[in-house]
């Protein structure tokens, strides 16, 4: 008896051929899928040591922009979340130092979203809440503050060159021997209790100015900057 060979229908071939279709673009799916993750994951890891760099650095932006990009990758990853948060701290409080507060508010109101439960975000949003009200007290009290302060910085940055001048006269004595350079320091030392006593009293002033309302302008009458609220 002879042995029947079976052969396949053309239909049988298609299902087959449309079964192994099917396979490879499985697994090319997953490939991919595999593929993807992990440039998401080497982008994200890239993203957080640019961060951490830049932290480390002293540089809060470039730090927050590193966090920020890996967050938008990836949403959920901590490392991300905590970086971005202490770099927006960090950021916060160097805006605050210039003077800008309005944009470390901004700055604290986005990390809180990443996470509202940051005791050091909380602390440094209510006292740069606290500056600025004093400021706008200051403003109404003594609107041209600002150059005055500035102007007293100046004094007090030149106090330091004569120190720094009286200092060299006591080290020139140092391989000198020479007496008149004591004599100097001296006279130096003088003339600077006197520029400390001169400039003390303007600060009292300034604080004085700064609680009850500056000088009047010929606009104004009598009695309209009294202060709203003493500053301490």
């Amino acid at each position: 008896m002879e042995n029947s060979v079976v052969v396949p229908s053309v239909g049988a071939k298609r299902r087959s051929r449309g079964v192994t279709t099917l396979a490879l673009l499985a697994a090319a799916m997953l490939a991919l899928s595999g593929c993807a993750h992990s440039v998401e994951s080497w982008i994200v890891s890239t993203r957080i040591h640019q961060g951490e760099v830049a932290a480390s650095d002293g540089n809060p932006a470039d730090a927050l922009l590193a966090y920020r990009l890996a967050l938008r990758v990836d949403p959920h990853n901590l490392d991300a979340k905590t970086g971005f948060v202490d770099a927006s701290a960090d950021e916060a409080q160097l805006q605050y130092t210039h003077g800008y507060f309005d944009a470390a508010l901004v700055t604290i109101a986005q990390a809180l979203r990443v996470d509202p439960t940051s005791v050091r975000l909380d602390a440094l949003k209510t006292q740069i809440e606290s500056a600025k009200l004093k400021q706008e007290i200051v403003i109404s009290n003594y609107p041209t503050y600002q150059r005055a302060g500035q102007e007293l910085e100046q004094s007090y940055l030149r106090l330091n060159e004569a120190n720094a001048l009286l200092v060299k006269r006591l080290h020139r004595f140092s391989y000198t021997y020479d007496v008149g350079d004591l004599s100097a320091a001296i006279k130096q030392s003088y003339q600077l209790q006197l520029d400390v006593g001169r400039l003390t009293n303007r600060l009292i002033a300034y604080r004085q100015l700064v609680q009850i309302g500056g000088p009047q302008t010929p606009e104004e009458t009598p009695g309209t900057s009294g202060s709203l609220l003493p500053l301490p």
